[in-house]
Order: C-alpha cells, then sequence, then structure tokens
C-alpha cells in the first residue's frame, strides 16, 4: 500500500447497540468484530532484535537506531516498550526506537467526554477494521505538520493488519471516512500510533470510542499508550508517567486478555497459527 493509494469504502451500515458500558453519544456500526469474528492472528516467528537487552538513556527518548520493521521486530519492540520513527526528515531515514520519558498514556477507564464533545459525537458513526489502509493513509498525509509515516512504514503496519495485529478505528459521517486512529494490540495494550481527522471532532471522537471498547467487557488495567502526551490529548484524560512507571504498567497490561473486537479467531487447538514471511504482503 502507498499512502496516495484510493482505498474502496465499505457499504454504510445499519446502527448497532453500542458496546456494555458506553454512553458517549457515538452510533456503532453493525457488526463490530468480535472473538471469532475477526482477522485471524498470526505469528510472524521470533524477532531478529533483542529489545530487551537494551538500556534506556536516563536524559534521551532515543533508545536506538538501525533494524528493520519486519512483524517480529515491531511486535517484540512494543512488548519492550518501544516504538519506531524514522530519524530524517518525514520519518525518513534510519529507524529509531523509542521510549519516551515521560511516556503519554490513557486509562481507558479515565477518559475525559466534555459535554460540548459528546454533543459533538452524536453526528458520527464509528467502525472498526473496515478501511484500515485509509486510515493510515489519512495519518500519512505529508501536508500535515510533523508528518512522520513514510511508505515503508505503512506497509509494515498493514502487514501487521493482515496479521491481525493491528487494527483501525474509524469516524465515519455521511458516509464518508471523517478521522481515525491506527495501532496494535497486544495483550490489554492498545498502542495507538496516529489518528487524523478530516472533521472536526473526528479525531477526538476515535479516541473516545477507543477507550470504549478496551473497557467494554470490564476488564480492568488495560493500557492505552499515546506516546507523547500533547495538549490536545490531555483534554481527553492523557496524562504524563515517568518511563519506569510505564514499564511497570506495561508488563501487567501484557498478561491481560485483550479487548473482546480486537481479539482474533483461532484455529482449532485455540493457538494463533504461523504465518510464513511470503504471505506479509498479500491482500
Amino acid at each position: 500500500m502507498t499512502p496516495s493509494a484510493e482505498p474502496q469504502r465499505p457499504a454504510p451500515r445499519e446502527p448497532a447497540p453500542a458496546p456494555p458500558g458506553a454512553g458517549a453519544g457515538l452510533v456503532w456500526a453493525a457488526p463490530l468484530p468480535g472473538p471469532g469474528r475477526g482477522r485471524r492472528r498470526r505469528d510472524p516467528g521470533p524477532a531478529s532484535f533483542a529489545f530487551a537487552d537494551l538500556v534506556a538513556p536516563e536524559d534521551d527518548d532515543l533508545v536506538a537506531a538501525g533494524g528493520d520493521l519486519d512483524p517480529a521486530t515491531l511486535l517484540e519492540a512494543y512488548r519492550c516498550g518501544l516504538f519506531p520513527m524514522g530519524l530524517g526528515g518525514g520519518g525518513r531515514g534510519p529507524v529509531g526506537w523509542w521510549s519516551p520519558d515521560p511516556r503519554g498514556v490513557l486509562v481507558p477507564e479515565d477518559v475525559h467526554v466534555s459535554r460540548s464533545l459528546r454533543r459533538a459525537l452524536r453526528r458520527f458513526e464509528v467502525r472498526v477494521d473496515t478501511a484500515f489502509d485509509e486510515v493510515v493513509a489519512g495519518c500519512a498525509d505529508p501536508a500535515r505538520p510533523g508528518a512522520w509515516i513514510t511508505a515503508d512504514v505503512a506497509r509494515a503496519y498493514g502487514r501487521l493488519h493482515r496479521l491481525g495485529w493491528a487494527h483501525s478505528v474509524e469516524v465515519w459521517c455521511g458516509g464518508e471516512l471523517a478521522g481515525g486512529l491506527y495501532g496494535l494490540s497486544i495483550g490489554g495494550l492498545f498502542a495507538a500510533e496516529s489518528k487524523f481527522h478530516r472533521v472536526t471532532g473526528a479525531s477526538k471522537a476515535a479516541v473516545v470510542a477507543l477507550a470504549q471498547l478496551v473497557t467494554a467487557d470490564g476488564v480492568r488495567g488495560r493500557l492505552v499508550d499515546v506516546q507523547w502526551r500533547t495538549e490536545h490529548l490531555a483534554t481527553l484524560g492523557v496524562r504524563e508517567v515517568p518511563r519506569a512507571a510505564y514499564l511497570r504498567s506495561l508488563r501487567a497490561a501484557l498478561a491481560l486478555p485483550g479487548p473482546p473486537v480486537f481479539e482474533p479467531a483461532t484455529s482449532p487447538s485455540g493457538v494463533a497459527r504461523p504465518e510464513r514471511r511470503t504471505d506479509y504482503d498479500g491482500g
């Protein structure tokens, strides 16, 4: 996939009941993915880099540089509290592996929805994993300030989506994609990579929807990682925590089951099937 590709838009759907516990006024498309209905998750195999052996510097968010964006590499990095971003302009150049101190996190139970935002949410419809590539393309728009998502990065997360690890939360308005976010779901961690909007309020709606999806089954202790706190995200309840505290929360979250909406169908044995590398770019 390239960011400029024009994806095929899905047909409008009938509204569905909100997930249990949802109360922010969003309209949910039917049917949302669920256990046994979602994309089959496949194990890309062992990573070629030992991120767990890296020691993060005390005064720098950048931990390492180099390596690749293979699915196994990315999954291992997130499990160790790292995420990739290129060191050059526009995200180009060598891959940097980052572990911010402090880290921006959202405790999903604590998401803040103002009265004005609650009113704005009523015009949006939320879908999950119906337009992943289009969401990534929206986030990668080179006209956006601070754009960093290169074609290589877009392809890497597309592979993870086809393997069942990366997901999009999409906000639709009038049958058009108005905004959304994408990221990785690993156990009780959702690592939110990027978000965008074409309609005012749509990216905030995506964050609110994500928080509702992550808490819908009542399991507490899951974590939404947003990397760096911004004033925009702070209005939704995102806060900063020291790196050491984040890593403790990460370990606890990884031991939890993932949100049902992101959990994959499994093979009859109940174990996700390994994926051959030749299939990463398929679909």
